[in-house]
């Protein structure tokens, strides 16, 4: 498909056209019957919901902030925001375990910093979101209730003309979405994508993994989050594919959903975060499965985390009875800010793995153990996808070789414009036409791997701790509950060096034995020749997660020190 200098609205209208009774999208809802929208019906409604928005008053580059829930019409009020060339921003829906005053917060937060122009939620968030109308420090100058205008509540023939008034002057390089960087207690980015962005990297980004007419996406992942949204929404949208849309809390509640949708729907491609290897290998049980066959799938992709080679393992030896091939766990390295993917595994060939000197590597060489050495083990993230380049760069923005680690600079055709009101920022991470990302990796082999934050490093004497290595001992552990541990470093004067500190969640009440547990944390650090200096037992759920589901070491480390 030519979708050169198209905007995106078009693509959609084309596709309206030519694939008029076509599936576009499956809503998928384990107590209900799947509804599936075709093209045209989906165009129809997203007609409908700018004609709406129009009446309302909402003009070409207002910013909408969409807060709904798993719903069939989501869809189609997103694309009706677009229609009229307003700037959707979807942002995550409040849940039990957040409070309404730290969802204000972080709304208030995103009105001020994205300059959020109106709010389109439903009717039980009106009286959480109407405080931000009353504060005159706002910029949101109104709230919507769109669920109130769909199913067939729309009593006119949209005004074509008047909608698409706004976007027959539209270029390009105008934003078409805002994208908010994960954060635990709001916004922390927004950044800012034209329609040439989206489109330039779809269309490259569907060349690296062989997308065609035959495939169908299959995704749980919250719309709010790049992977979901670019990868799992828009992707499939633009080029014609069908995608099944899950509910992501019916998934965290009933992992086994994915499974019962790729065998019913014949899915192809999915996108995942690294926990979701584990979490499915552990809680999926055998009765799940009974008629289940994976075999359709052509990738399963792990992104947005670092790319774990035992959760890989773990996940096919799992489930290989059931269809799952080695050469279909694939890899990405993914980011917000250049649209998606800035790497891939490529389709048919197995995920490249290297051990290497774990104490070498803490020195920032990347190099093969040697027998007697402890290793570390690595799952690559693929090469660059087209036009898009990367470089390995020290502290002193210097050009590393290959095999050495340092921070990782990207360069795109589709790289973002920049943080939407925050300049400063945007003069801080790009430069010269070069994002740096802040993630450490290396080069090795004609491939990139991407092993963590730089600011999440340990420096305890003169040696660097990657946090995952101690949290990954920790997890093992009789007594902590895995995959809730966080560890980080702690400024230490006296020592001049940076102390090894873990928080691990745990069911155990008495003080024994949280004693005897927070020994066997110290010894299993040990048995890694690494000395933990404080360990912090704290109750089920209390560790903190970002949006975008990943426990977050800064504000966890936070929360334990403020206590």
């Amino acid at each position: 498909m030519a979708i050169i200098n198209k905007l995106v609205w078009d693509v959609w209208q084309d596709n309206a056209k030519k694939k008029a009774d076509h599936e576009a999208i499956i809503h998928w809802d384990a107590l209900a019957e799947p509804f599936r929208w075709t093209y045209s019906g989906l165009f129809r409604e997203a007609l409908n919901i700018a004609d709406s928005l129009v009446c309302q008053g909402v003009k070409k580059g207002d910013v909408c902030a969409i807060i709904l829930r798993h719903n069939k019409y989501f869809y189609p009020i997103y694309m009706g925001v677009s229609l009229i060339g307003a700037v959707p921003a979807v942002l995550a829906y409040p849940n039990g375990r957040l409070h309404p005053d730290k969802f204000v917060q972080g709304l208030s937060g995103m009105a001020r910093m994205s300059g959020l122009d109106w709010v389109m939620t439903e009717r039980e968030l009106e009286t959480v979101v109407k405080p931000l109308i009353i504060n005159q420090a706002s910029s949101v100058k109104g709230i919507f209730f769109p669920l109130d205008w769909v199913d067939g509540k729309h009593s006119q023939e949209p005004n074509y003309g008047l909608i698409t008034a706004g976007c027959k002057t539209a270029d390009s390089s105008e934003p078409f979405l805002l994208q908010h960087s994960s954060g635990t207690t709001g916004l922390q980015k927004a950044v800012v994508l034209s329609h040439r962005a989206v489109l330039w990297h779809l269309e490259r980004y569907t060349k690296s993994i062989g997308l065609s007419e035959n495939d169908k996406i299959v995704n749980w992942l919250p719309l709010y989050h790049d992977m979901g949204l670019i990868a799992a929404f828009h992707m499939p949208l633009v080029f014609g594919v069908p995608s099944i849309q899950i509910d992501p809390f019916q998934w965290v509640c009933a992992p086994a959903i994915l499974f019962e949708v790729i065998s019913k729907e014949s899915g192809t491609l999915a996108w995942l975060p690294n926990f979701a290897y584990n979490l499915m290998a552990d809680r999926i049980h055998e009765s799940d499965m009974e008629g289940i066959s994976l075999s359709s799938m052509r990738m399963f992709i792990n992104c947005s985390e670092v790319v774990r080679p035992q959760s890989h393992e773990k996940f096919f030896n799992r489930f290989c009875k059931y269809g799952v091939k080695k050469k279909s766990l694939a890899a990405c390295y993914a980011m917000a800010e250049a649209t998606f993917a800035v790497t891939q595994t490529e389709p048919g060939s197995e995920s490249m793995t290297v051990e290497l000197d774990r104490d070498l590597l803490a020195k920032g060489i990347a190099q093969p153990f040697q027998e007697g050495c402890l290793k570390k083990i690595y799952m690559s993230s693929g090469k660059p996808i087209c036009d898009c380049s990367i470089k390995i760069v020290d502290e002193h923005g210097a050009e590393l070789p290959s095999g050495r680690v340092g921070v990782v600079l990207i360069k795109s055709v589709s790289l973002f414009d920049g943080y939407r009101n925050d300049p400063q920022k945007t003069e801080q991470v790009l430069k010269d036409g070069w994002y740096t990302s802040g993630d450490l990796g290396f080069f090795y082999k004609g491939e990139y791997f991407i092993i963590g934050r730089k600011d999440d490093v340990i420096v305890n004497a003169g040696r660097n701790i990657f946090p995952e290595d101690v949290e990954n001992a920790v997890n093992v552990v009789p007594g902590v509950i895995a995959g809730r541990v966080v560890a980080f470093g702690l400024e230490n004067p006296e020592n001049g060096t940076q102390d090894v500190c873990v928080i691990a969640e745990t069911l155990y009440e008495s003080e024994q034995e949280k004693s005897a547990l927070k020994l066997a944390i110290r010894q299993a650090a040990m048995d890694i020749d690494i000395t933990i200096n404080a360990v912090y037992l704290v109750l089920p759920r209390w560790l903190m997660k970002s949006s975008a589901g990943k426990l977050s070491r800064k504000a966890n480390k936070e929360r334990i020190l403020s206590i």
